[in-house]
Formats: C-alpha cells, structure tokens, sequence
C-alpha cells in the first residue's frame, strides 16, 4: 500500500508540480491538496495522511501555525518547503520547534523543470519521514542572553537510557547496571573538548541537548549540523537565546572557550587548530564531500589536534556521516557517546557508529545533556 500524501501550497503551479513529481514514485500516492493552513487542519483531520508537505508562506493561514493545530489534534510526520533564505531559516526553525520533522528547498527552478535531483531527494524524504514516529513539539522559552545562570551538576537527575536493537554487545553499552540497578559507565579520561553532529531531527535534538547545560560548562563545544548557507546563523541565534551557554555561528580563527558552542556554517567545513590555545578553521565547501559541513571532517581533524581528549557525541540523522571520523577518534582513545534509536527521527548516524562497535554509550537524548553536565562536571 503506498504512503498516502497530503501536499499543502498556496501556488496552483506548485501543487500539480509536486502532485505529479510525488505521484511518479509507485509507493507514494497523493490523496488530497490544500491552499492554506485552514484547509490543511481540515483535510490532515480527514484525510488522516501519512505523511504532509508543508508551505510556509500561505494565506489564511500560515505553515507554522497550521502544523501546531494539526500536531494538535493528531501526530503526523510534516516536511517542510522552505526558502533558502536568513528569513526563511528562522520560519523553518519555526516549524521544525513546532513540530515538523525536516525541511527541503523550495527551489522553483528545480520543480519547474522537475529535476531529477529533486525528484530522487524528495521522494526518499517522504519515504523515509513517513516511516517515523512524529513527535512532540519541542517548546523552550526564549532565555535572555544577558541572564544565563550557572546550574549546579547535583540539580539535574539522570534516568536509564532506552535500548536500540544491536544485539548483545551493544545492548551492554545502554544497559550496563549492576544488580543494584547503577550505572556503572564512567569516562575514562575527562576530556578537553566536546564535538556533537546530527542531521535530520538534529535541531529540535541539539536545543534539547544544549538548553540543559549550565552557563559554567567546562568545555568549548562544537556543534555539526547538517544545514543549507543561511540556516546556520539563523539556528544558532535562536540556541543562543534558548541556552545558559552562548552559541554563535563559528567564523575562521575563532577561539575555543569554556561554555562556548560554535556551530559549523552551512556550506562549509570545520577543522579545528592548534593556535591561540585552541581555535576553529571554516573552510570552503569541496565538491567530493557530500556533507556540508561534514561530521566526519569535523571528528577527524578533533582527534588530529585533540588526540585521546575528545568527546563527540552522534545524534539522529540520516546517513551515516560522522562514522569514519568517529573511528578516528577511537583509534586515538577518544570517547564517543550515541543517540538510542527510540527517541531519534532518523536512526542512521547513530546507529552506523553503534554497528561499527565504535560507541561507548548509547543514550536517550532526555539524558544526553544531564549525563554530559554528570560527566565533565
């Protein structure tokens, strides 16, 4: 039976562009079209779809707030067209808090000659997200940035992490208790820098990360999130309005700090350096790398520089990026944590670094940001 599609757009043009580019695909099938937010509500309630794609710019009403009332009343996996725009990124972050589960460029060259790159982008999308379990919205009140307190590692309580199917070794790296029902996994080494990637579900992933560190957090972060130009600097302005620490998008040179997260600029990569005590290197996109920015590039250069005193820290995310650079962190006696199945939006960096025995604990993302202050506090 085909995934069932619901395609929400104001444009006429861009409808029947996406009904017959969705259509071509013999498991998707699209069943209803709605030209605003009001009559996507209406038609998600009775159409009950597998899966939407969503405009963010409607009449009536708008995208983001259409996904709330739909979340609302019945959880959907909902992907997002959106501008490739600094604007455009704020109102896709919008929906993604909001609960949509990813996004994709509205290009209206690529619909309109109906690209193949489009097509085979936007069909695997579909059938990948209508796959997943949607989730709740993730609603994290703005923090001022001017009041970003120190919280104290004894006030935020850890629980038992959920366990990914990977056999019996790797359920020993979730469930690893004594008989009294301790955890009994500790770093080994306390380390001088912490690298956190994801991809699909990664931004909703990473605010719920960071949002529980405090202000005093001992380590320089560095956060990979795989984003278009223009996204980045949207995203991290609203983690840093979200966190106690501060998060900017990182520029070249930039140095590595305590309680600092710098985010990797969209179409770029970054390495890191060993100048002024610690900094970040942004360089130009390279055509042969898929990943822009790449957490393989990311993790790799870490261990070049940072030898066995990294902790990386793989999310969900479609893919396995990040995998070979997480070998080179293993292989240089670095720590690497993983996101569990259960609780991401895509189960594929994460579990490419779990299969490939490189992980050393698998955990919730609930527990993620408490485990972290736990460990490094």
């Amino acid at each position: 039976m085909p995934v069932r599609v619901l395609v929400v757009d104001d444009s006429n043009f861009f409808q029947h562009r996406l009904k017959d580019i969705i259509n071509e695909h013999p498991d998707l099938k699209v069943i209803g079209i709605a030209s605003n937010g009001r009559e996507a509500v209406e038609k998600a309630a009775e159409l009950k779809p597998d899966i939407i794609t969503m405009d963010f710019e409607m009449p009536v009403m708008d995208g983001v707030t259409a996904i709330k009332l739909i979340m609302a009343n019945r959880k959907v996996p909902i992907l997002m067209f959106s501008s490739l725009t600094y604007e455009g990124a704020k109102v896709t972050l919008d929906a993604l808090a909001a609960g949509a589960l990813d996004f994709i460029p509205k290009d209206f060259a690529e619909v309109s000659r109906s690209s193949e790159s489009l097509k085979k982008k936007l069909h695997e999308r579909l059938l990948t997200l209508a796959g997943t379990s949607a989730r709740q919205p993730f609603a994290q009140p703005d923090r001022p940035a001017e009041n970003k307190p120190a919280v104290s590692p004894s006030t935020i309580r850890t629980s038992s992490a959920a366990s990914p199917v990977l056999g019996a070794r790797h359920q020993s790296l979730v469930d690893d208790t004594k008989s009294s029902g301790q955890d009994t996994y500790r770093l080994k080494k306390q380390p001088k820098l912490l690298v956190i990637g994801a991809s699909t579900g990664g931004p909703v992933a990473l605010a719920e990360v960071l949002v529980t560190l405090p202000a005093n957090f001992p380590l320089p972060i560095v956060l990979v999130q795989h984003m278009p130009e223009n996204f980045t600097k949207a995203f991290a302005e609203r983690l840093n309005k979200q966190c106690n620490i501060n998060v900017r998008e990182a520029v070249d040179g930039d140095q590595l700090q305590p309680g600092l997260a710098l985010l990797a600029p969209g179409g770029k990569q970054l390495m890191l350096d060993k100048r002024n005590g610690g900094s970040v290197r942004v360089l130009p996109d390279d055509e042969r790398v898929n990943y822009k920015p790449s957490l393989d590039i990311t993790f790799g250069s870490a261990a070049n520089i940072y030898g066995d005193k990294v902790l990386g820290v793989v999310l969900t995310g479609m893919g396995s990026d990040g995998c070979n650079g997480a070998r080179l962190l293993k292989e240089a006696g670095s720590a690497l944590w993983s996101q569990d199945e259960a609780s991401c939006v895509i189960y594929g960096m994460p579990m490419a670094v779990a299969r490939a025995g490189l992980t050393d604990k698998v955990l919730s993302l609930k527990d993620i940001g408490p485990r972290l202050v736990r460990e490094v506090m």
